[in-house]
């Protein structure tokens, strides 16, 4: 068999299919259930922030999860910020030592902002990242939805042992 006689038959496209991130729920209620308890202290309701969050760990953009959400993206930024989701900050580690001295009183907001190099909007949700912690044990509920070393994914890879080759088969 040749490799046309293999390729005969395949279609060929010029667009990827967006299979979005894989992932395995080992929890036992819904997102919206585990985070009603840090309704009070979120910037929206549950169920917009359920939706960001699926949005978010599907691999889509903030923005993207904003709109499907109803929302502001610099709401949606900080909802994932204060459960726990790490890297929201739009700046980098330099532009955050910079915002620090800013907030320290050491240097002036427009200075600070020039040494940035932000926009107004980045800057300002750079500051709602270095002045607000993450709810305490919001990311506990995060991380019963993406388990992807849990139990689930243990029990998976043992059902499937079967049928999946070891190194050793090679020899």
């Amino acid at each position: 068999m040749t490799l046309s006689d293999i390729a005969d038959g395949l279609e060929v496209t010029t667009e990827q299919c967006d299979r979005g991130v894989a992932t395995v729920d080992d929890t036992g209620s819904d997102l919206r259930e585990r985070l009603d308890s840090f309704e009070a202290e979120l910037p929206c309701d549950v169920d917009a922030a359920a939706t960001i969050v699926d949005a978010h760990t599907s691999g889509r953009a903030i923005g993207d999860g904003a709109r499907a959400a109803g929302v502001a993206p610099i709401t949606a930024a900080k909802v994932l910020h204060l459960l726990g989701c790490e890297g929201i900050s739009p700046l980098t580690p330099r532009a955050r030592e910079i915002l620090r001295d800013w907030l320290s009183a050491d240097l002036s907001r427009s200075d600070a902002l020039a040494l940035t190099d932000a926009s107004e909007t980045e800057f300002a949700l750079a500051t709602f990242v270095e002045t607000h912690d993450p709810i305490p044990g919001a990311s506990d509920a995060l991380e019963g939805a993406l388990a992807p070393e849990g139990d689930a994914a243990v029990r998976k890879q043992e059902v499937l042992s079967g049928t999946m080759s070891s190194p050793g088969d090679l020899l």
